[in-house]
């Protein structure tokens, strides 16, 4: 986890540790990681299947919330996104920051993953705002 915006510069340190790791699993035994060409990598967890990539940021979205968790949720459905609170999956909700993160796993790239995050993440951002000001905030 890094605080500020730079998610390229996070996604290639990920990207160069997972290079890293291939390189030494490989060298230790010979073997690379099991990789389809359509479906991505193959985990143990069938959740997983294709990048199992989950790209997310924490962000403040106070006129969300005082809209109603249920209309966020529904939103970030729309928007491919998965809201959560910060404390993970089933940690709960608490206070006006959020993890949101991309939905699906399977059948994208890990950039259009990222992108549709960023992407996600830039329209709740700016809809917060204009939430904050019909919530008088």
């Amino acid at each position: 986890m890094e605080k500020g915006g730079d998610v390229l510069g996070v996604f290639k340190r990920l990207a160069k540790g997972i290079g890293a790791v291939g390189d030494s699993v490989k060298a230790e035994c010979g073997k690379d990681f099991c990789l389809d060409e359509k479906y991505g990598y193959v985990h143990s967890c069938p959740t997983n299947l294709g990048t199992g990539m989950r790209a997310s940021v924490h962000i403040d979205l106070p006129g969300w919330t005082k809209e109603g968790v249920d209309k966020l949720k529904a939103r970030c459905e729309e928007l491919a996104l998965q809201p959560r609170g910060t404390r993970g999956e089933s940690g709960g909700q608490t206070g006006h920051t959020y993890d949101i993160s991309n939905k699906h796993r399977l059948g994208y790239s890990e950039v259009q993953l990222v992108q549709t995050m960023i992407d996600g993440v830039n329209k709740l951002y700016e809809e917060d705002l204009a939430l904050q000001k019909k919530h008088g905030m």
